[in-house]
């Protein structure tokens, strides 16, 4: 199940933040999104993920 979801996800996120710049541990239930860049905001992270037609929050 997972697997489908971060193909979906993949292109997007290749493309908005650059490969190898973001993991998704599906190890944890809330499938935890990690993005590793300077110049992004939690916003753009966000609407790339809905981009995707999924939803995501940020964690504090």
């Amino acid at each position: 199940m997972c697997g489908s979801c971060i193909a979906k996800v993949t292109p997007v996120l290749n493309e908005t933040f650059g490969e190898n710049n973001w993991k998704v541990d599906t190890q944890n239930p809330n499938k935890i999104l990690t993005v590793s860049t300077d110049d992004t905001n939690e916003n753009d992270i966000i609407k790339a993920v809905e981009k995707s037609g999924y939803k995501a929050e940020e964690l504090v």
